[in-house]
């Protein structure tokens, strides 16, 4: 998350601050999500435009009864598997990340079929919202199940970032009451493409974090 406090606003201190991190990871490559007003910042200081998110936020009116068979709350057994089910899908070790959602979200459930995990997401509260993510899944009918599973589970709207490759998603949770509030660039540093599969990568955890 970049802000930088309005009497300071047009100072070069969020350019500073983000030459300061390029710096000090050194060859790491990194990724964000930026806005518009933020992205040409970034394209200055190297990031590259490798994809796009559409934020979408509302009150969810879930189809037929209730969350879909095959999703539930995660336990303390699940973390291994989920924590093999995200490096596989993010490319990437986030061990340090994962182990944390249990104490960070308000919700974590996972999705499966005949004892194998293939799916799970977390909703954690900011301001008046919960925000679903990460939100990985086999496949669209597996996230949409898990995000009927999570809203079922709150009287707060929720909100969420997908990848607008995802435009079947999109499509549902629109018809479940969701709007469209922005598009975001994902933006990358040093490598050319995320790593990892994103036809199962739905959701980051969040846009500041993911």
């Amino acid at each position: 998350m970049v802000l930088v406090a309005e009497r300071h606003a047009r100072q070069g201190v969020g350019r500073r601050l983000m030459s300061h991190v390029t710096a000090t990871m050194g060859p790491t490559p990194l990724t964000l999500h930026a806005t518009p007003s933020g992205r040409p910042l970034y394209e200055e200081i190297g990031f590259k435009v490798t994809g796009r998110a559409e934020m979408v936020r509302g009150r969810f009116t879930p189809e037929g009864s209730g969350p879909s068979a095959g999703t539930r709350p995660a336990t303390a057994e699940d973390i291994t598997a989920i924590l093999r089910l995200d490096e596989e899908v993010f490319g990437v070790d986030r061990t340090h990340i994962v182990t944390r959602l249990p104490a960070f979200a308000d919700q974590l459930h996972v999705a499966e079929e005949n004892g194998r995990l293939i799916g799970y997401a977390a909703a954690w509260p900011n301001m008046d919202t919960h925000v679903v993510g990460p939100l990985i899944a086999r496949d669209t009918e597996t996230a949409k199940a898990l995000i009927t599973s999570l809203a079922a589970r709150t009287d707060r709207p929720l909100r969420t970032d997908i990848d607008v490759r995802h435009e079947e998603l999109l499509d549902w949770v629109k018809a479940r009451g969701l709007t469209s509030v922005a598009f975001n660039a994902v933006m990358t540093y040093g490598i050319t493409e995320l790593p990892g599969d994103w036809r199962r990568r739905f959701a980051p955890l969040t846009v500041a974090a993911g």
